[in-house]
């Protein structure tokens, strides 16, 4: 069998047709390539070519996938030099179907891989990188209990992980070689993945109570025991899990959870820009959230601190905001209700003669007695937000914010292009996925998508240069104010948040604002006397180095 040299074999140091004749010559690689020594620039050329003569974005995004694993510096460039068009390929909505197909199209893995069944196997299981503690920045884990708006997928979701990590390093190049992706095998309650015979996770059902936490638990110690230097992501956890998870370490580890506090934020961000047109502070704001889980509670819980930060008390703050899930207006007289709803519940006595449907207060019953100015769709409920309910949001405030957020297209509450004419062009609306514009009575409207990609590589970036020991709500809000103070919403027609042509500049405005804020909270350990030079500095870019690592 003939040997293939280890530093062809390595994503991180394969240059493939880029290897000139005299580093073939010593790599043990002479005859192994095609004649022709290619620059950087002509394989970006060739790949992208290949990339757009696919006809699915499935077909592209596995291309890429295989791309990725043979050569990261050339995926990268291709990534970053068309970001725009290829981050919904390589990353949301794609990946979702990349992963209900991932056991049976299995192909290679780029993650660690951690099993509820053999605890005894954390550490040994991270010591197979060969990783030393300063040797790390980033680790993103999933248990993959909520998956985008696709649900439960067990060890399929490891994709989640790989891919929010390709997301970190396109927008605001945290250096690929510093990353783990980790995927915790809790199980699954997925029949479908259960009866699948090509399945390849644990076989059993979701572990839960003493045996998830002390798991959890575990993954924590060991993780920020080996890499202390490390931000640890956690992604697409139940609800319930991952706020317990985050009020439980948010202040023993240097922990995020993008569901909760990068949704959150992003949310804000297209918050402030809605207010900067009607004037209005956090204050006189009253929120509904629409679809109670991860997503709008984080959301919930973003918006209450900025009341507050407003000069309303907690109590006050808390009465100024709605939940509404499958079963109606969320209240205190509900049976079994989630600890992570129980804080916004409203007091059943204080709603007793709003009018039920099918024994619950709806939507539009709530908005007519409440006249929101903000109402926040993340349900996954398609065409949940109907003419009725707009029309209400119009009646009741004079410029209402209205945030379909849930994605993908098939599970959008309501598309602009209904909403704006329903609102009679009234509504201040931004999307969780990318839509075109809208033109209503001559004004074109640019709907600004509330992509959390706007945000969380930032705030990671600003986190890993701040060296801060916890992410705080002060980094979570200079980074939303970052993000915000990227668009000017004052002219008709414009968009309440930045696109992501510009994704690499827009993170690196996020990281100074983040780090500075690190500062301020006084959780930075690293406090550069440069700090927009030591943010550009960090930030890994997609070329190949002047000498070759071995």
């Amino acid at each position: 069998m003939p040997k293939t040299p280890a530093v062809s074999m390595n994503p991180l140091t394969n240059r493939d047709t880029a290897f000139t004749l005299e580093e073939r010559a010593e790599l043990g690689l002479t005859g192994r390539l095609p004649a022709a020594v290619e620059t950087l620039d002509q394989q970006a050329v060739r790949v992208y070519a290949q990339v757009c003569g696919y006809e699915t974005d499935l077909q592209k995004y596995v291309y890429l996938d295989q791309l990725h694993d043979r050569n990261e510096v050339l995926f990268y460039r291709v990534l970053v030099d068309h970001l725009t068009e290829l981050l919904p390929v390589v990353y949301d909505p794609t990946v979702g179907e990349a992963i209900k197909k991932w056991s049976g199209d299995y192909r290679r893995s780029r993650a660690v891989y951690l099993s509820i069944d053999h605890p005894q196997d954390v550490r040994a299981s991270f010591e197979t990188l060969d990783l030393g503690p300063d040797d790390v920045d980033l680790i993103v884990v999933s248990d993959a209990q909520e998956i985008l708006g696709i649900g439960d997928w067990g060890v399929n979701g490891t994709d989640i992980s790989v891919g929010k990590l390709a997301v970190y390093t396109a927008a605001a190049g945290i250096n690929p070689g510093r990353v783990i992706a980790v995927n915790l095998d809790i199980g699954t309650d997925n029949e479908q993945l259960l009866n699948d015979p090509l399945y390849l996770g644990n076989r059993h059902a979701r572990s839960t109570g003493e045996r998830y936490d002390d798991f959890i638990a575990l993954y924590l110690r060991t993780a920020s025991e080996l890499y202390p230097k490390a931000l640890l992501h956690f992604e697409d956890f139940g609800p319930s899990n991952a706020r317990r998870i985050l009020v439980d370490n948010a202040d023993k580890y240097r922990i995020f959870n993008d569901d909760m506090q990068g949704t959150g934020a992003i949310v804000m961000a297209a918050v402030m820009s809605g207010l900067k047109v009607t004037g209005k502070s956090f204050a006189e704001q009253r929120l509904v959230i629409f679809g109670a889980g991860t997503a709008g509670t984080g959301i919930a819980d973003q918006v209450h601190a900025a009341m507050v930060r407003a000069g309303l008390s907690e109590g006050e703050a808390t009465d100024r905001v709605w939940l509404i899930d499958r079963n109606g207006l969320v209240t205190d007289a509900m049976e079994g209700l989630p600890d992570y709803q129980q804080a916004y519940a409203r007091k059943a006595g204080d709603v007793a003669d709003w009018q039920r449907t099918a024994g619950g207060i709806d939507l539009v019953t709530v908005i007519e007695n409440v006249k929101p100015t903000i109402l926040v769709g993340t349900s996954t409920a398609p065409n949940a937000f109907t003419r009725a309910v707009v029309e209400a949001m119009a009646q009741g405030v004079e410029r209402p914010i209205i945030l379909p957020l849930s994605n993908p297209t098939e599970r959008i509450e309501a598309m602009p292009s209904d909403v704006i004419p329903w609102s009679g062009g009234k509504a201040l609306v931004g999307t969780g996925i990318p839509v075109g514009t809208v033109t209503y009575e001559g004004t074109t409207v640019t709907i600004g998508q509330a992509n959390n990609a706007l945000l969380y590589p930032g705030l990671g970036l600003g986190t890993i240069v701040s060296g801060a020991k916890h992410v705080t709500d002060g980094m979570l809000l200079a980074a939303a104010e970052a993000v915000a103070g990227q668009v000017d919403p004052s002219f008709p027609g414009a968009s309440l948040l930045p696109d992501v042509d510009h994704l690499r500049a827009s993170s690196a405005t996020v990281a100074v604002a983040v780090a500075k804020a690190a500062a301020a909270d006084g959780v930075a350990t690293v406090t550069p006397s440069n700090l927009v030079q030591a943010v550009q500095n960090a930030m890994w870019q997609p070329v190949y180095p002047d000498t070759i690592e071995r």
